[in-house]
């Protein structure tokens, strides 16, 4: 189905405005032809068989490809209905996806795999939507490969959690030992990793650092510069896979229920991320609007950065389970216990 255009009521009210122009005119006087679009579809807005979508999603890049369905939302021009709401944590709203309150919710992959397996099962992934978004930042432009990071100060946020996991992966891989090559030193939030690192005494020190975090960092400080990009790091070790951030899922249950409005719900979230790929300037100023990223300025600075994309099928399923498989070797309760069985891949 195309997108839904209120078309018949406008052409109407034109006819109508047309004809009491005319005032006293006989019923003979002609009245203009109006052509319609022949991709038009006329659809009313209240229409019974329009499905409702609650949908949660994550501030950042895990929402920065939705953002255009969001804004369409405002106008009522969707083929669904979406009532989209957005956290800046996954564990405000975690309870309410495993209750089945939240229908889509856009989140962290590994989150994902976790709550397969905590609801057994009832929690699909239906796209990957934001490859890796882990850059490294310093002031030392001669780090060129990760290699170059051996006998350095690594200041990162994420301890026990995925940013962690990649890390020790890209350095092993790379024949550094985390624990004996490279000080690493956490930090709860971004902020706090930019400080230590303004602060080190330390000029060969890198930070690791999410997007937008990254480009902010960089556009407040301008000693620094990215020395690497982890992604690239990730698919230079990693056997064709990309390194996988954020998600979209569902509840199995719904998608069971409204399998055709579930298949236009991905069209037109595929059509809203070709359009934040293609228009980054007016992107970037409806995240800041939404309250995704603080300013259009970043937003529209980290956009190329963020490895905004939509993966689906079997695209999807490769990448999610090299990934997770990653997670799991390092530490299974990542990904919930167990790796997921293929039910967990819609269209798979």
């Amino acid at each position: 189905m195309k997108k839904t255009i209120s078309l018949l009521l406008t052409l109407a009210l034109a006819v109508s405005a047309f004809a009491a122009c005319g005032g006293g005119a006989s019923s003979s006087s002609s009245v203009p032809t109006v052509s319609v679009p022949s991709d038009a579809v006329i659809m009313q807005q209240d229409s019974p068989d329009r499905v409702s979508f609650n949908v949660a999603a994550l501030n950042g890049p895990t929402a920065m490809g939705l953002i255009k369905l969001m804004n369409d939302t405002k106008t009522d021009a969707t083929i669904n209905q979406y009532n989209v709401t957005t956290y800046g944590a996954a564990d405000e709203f975690t309870a309410q996806l495993v209750k089945g309150e939240i229908d889509v919710a856009l989140i962290p992959c590994n989150l994902a795999s976790v709550l397969y397996n905590k609801t057994k099962g009832a929690i699909q992934i239906a796209a990957v939507n934001t490859l890796g978004v882990l850059q490294m930042i310093s002031a030392d432009t001669s780090v060129k490969t990760i290699a170059d990071l051996k006998g350095r100060t690594i200041y990162a946020t994420g301890k026990g959690t995925t940013p962690e996991y990649v890390l020790n992966y890209l350095l092993t891989q790379n024949g550094i030992d985390p624990e004996k090559d490279v000080t690493i030193e956490y930090a709860t939030e971004a902020a706090a990793v930019v400080t230590s690192l303004q602060q080190s005494v330390d000029a060969t020190a890198v930070a690791m650092l999410p997007q937008p975090y990254a480009t902010t960092a960089l556009m407040q400080n301008e000693g620094y510069a990215t020395v690497l990009d982890l992604t690239k790091e990730w698919n230079a070790v990693s056997d064709g896979t990309d390194l996988v951030t954020g998600v979209v899922v569902a509840q199995k249950s719904f998608i069971e229920a409204n399998p055709e409005a579930f298949k236009t719900f991905l069209e037109e979230y595929k059509g809203s991320v070709d359009y934040v790929l293609a228009n980054t300037a007016d992107a970037a100023q409806m995240i800041a609007d939404f309250g995704i990223v603080a300013k259009a300025a970043v937003a529209e600075k980290a956009l190329p950065q963020c490895n905004i994309t939509f993966l689906t099928g079997k695209e999807m399923k490769s990448n999610v389970a090299a990934y997770l498989q990653v997670l799991f070797d390092q530490n299974p309760e990542a990904v919930g216990g167990t790796l997921p069985a293929d039910d967990f891949y819609y269209g798979a």
